[in-house]
């Protein structure tokens, strides 16, 4: 066995040479998600982002790297002024969480802008709040997702919160979005 695979290992021949480099790459691959899920303690610790709403600052087509919530202390939009704590070129969070709890939806990845309290207003002027959670918007919407169809007069409860943006790699995400 050990045989045939220094045989493959060290071939010549052109394609053995490329499947000898995808398989390479696949491990690398693998070996980086398996480090990536144990550090950020996350199952999926990436993502492919699909709409434009947090553009500039993460762009249709980009993978997001998550860090678990449970993991780390979600600071908001309102702390992040307060404390100077950006997280893509923003003051606060960028977090990935379920639309009202469903694992049916495709989760929205928007900035924390702030926390409500149940029963407190959810804007200036707004309804008060059904349940405590984080008020969202996309860096690109005009408004707060709770006043528009994204998450409807429904704070993100934190349990929907499936975990903290990190880091992203631009445009690598468009061939999972192309299976989709």
């Amino acid at each position: 066995m050990f045989y045939y695979a220094k045989l493959f290992r060290n071939s010549n021949n052109f394609w053995i040479c490329r499947l000898n480099d995808l398989l390479s790459a696949a491990v690398m691959i693998g070996l980086l998600m398996l480090i990536s899920q144990i550090n950020l303690g996350i199952s999926m610790p990436a993502v492919a982002v699909e709409s434009g709403s947090m553009l500039p600052n993460i762009g249709i087509g980009d993978v997001v790297i998550i860090q678990n919530a449970q993991r780390t202390q979600i600071i908001s939009y309102t702390e992040g002024v307060i404390s100077g704590y950006t997280s893509f070129d923003e003051y606060g969070d960028v977090i990935l969480y379920m639309k009202y709890g469903s694992t049916e939806d495709t989760p929205i990845i928007h900035r924390a802008m702030y926390w409500v309290e149940e029963g407190e207003p959810m804007w200036s002027g707004g309804p008060a709040a059904p349940h405590s959670g984080y008020i969202t918007k996309g860096d690109n919407n005009m408004a707060i997702d709770q006043k528009a169809s994204t998450s409807r007069l429904q704070p993100v409860k934190k349990e929907w919160v499936i975990g903290v943006a990190r880091w992203h790699i631009p445009w690598v995400g468009y061939l999972s979005l192309a299976v989709h």
